[in-house]
């Protein structure tokens, strides 16, 4: 993680601790039938604050950030994402889609459309960009991943890591104001993984609003100013890195930590 780790000291902090929250969310639970997967969820997160989400198999976390866009529902509490609570209100579903971007373990691109054509399918149908506009913005983002040289080419012709930057890019066509991350780096061969770290740093440094779900350590250390234990459904611990990996208080996460952490 040395590209990371020159990362961090450059990157700061551009928090602003008087801000409102960009995501809110208040007492929330959900249940899948008679099994209670996320229990009384509290959790404000602020605009450019990057936060990772970690835990053991079945903790929730894939759940908890696929509540943030609605493509989980929550049956109580409150989530509320800039300014837009989730209901099943269409309008305020659709809102908060337009503002968060998705990455997923499995890069969910179109496999019958280009790498140009996904990204821009996004742009032009939803936010009505015009399509030359939208090339030339997807252009840039395939720049900004270093893969422009894989633009007429389809998802199939492309490594797993190339996928899974694409998908980035393809995300950030949107222009969102949140990133959020399903484990981007678990369906990848570890030599790809080093390629979609530096990507999501270099986004990071940005200013992003990131929530990420990953067992990447390295990752959670130097990048994120906040780390989320979850377990059984629940948020077990939180804490600022340092303090987090040196001197966690809870029990489960002194296990978890030494399960992972060599």
């Amino acid at each position: 993680m040395a590209a990371v780790e020159k990362t961090k000291a450059s990157m700061g902090s551009s928090i602003d601790a008087d801000a409102e929250p960009i995501i809110r969310i208040i007492g929330m639970h959900k249940w899948y039938g008679d099994f209670h997967v996320l229990k009384n969820i509290h959790l404000d997160v602020k605009p450019s604050e990057r936060i990772v989400i970690c835990g053991p198999s079945g903790s929730g976390k894939s759940t908890l950030i696929r509540c943030v866009n609605r493509l989980e529902d929550h049956q109580q509490g409150q989530i509320i994402v800039d300014g837009n609570e989730l209901t099943s209100n269409v309008k305020n579903i659709e809102a908060v889609r337009r503002e968060v971007g998705m990455c997923f373990q499995h890069f969910n691109l179109f496999p019958h459309m280009t790498i140009l054509e996904n990204c821009t399918y996004g742009p032009v149908w939803v936010r009505h960009m015009p399509k030359k506009d939208a090339e030339e913005r997807a252009m840039y983002f395939l720049e900004k991943v270093r893969i422009p040289d894989q633009a007429s080419k389809y998802p199939g012709q492309l490594s797993g890591g190339q996928q899974q930057r694409v998908a980035i890019a393809r995300s950030l066509c949107m222009d969102p104001k949140i990133m959020l991350f399903d484990e981007p780096t678990s369906a990848l061969d570890p030599e790809m993984i080093k390629e979609v770290l530096e990507t999501m740093v270099e986004l990071a440094e940005t200013g992003m609003t990131m929530l990420c779900v990953t067992h990447e350590m390295g990752f959670a250390r130097e990048v994120a100013d906040r780390v989320i234990f979850m377990d059984g459904g629940e948020i077990i611990e939180e804490n600022q890195p340092e303090p987090f990996f040196s001197d966690p208080q809870h029990e489960r996460t002194q296990m978890f930590l030494s399960q992972i952490i060599h």
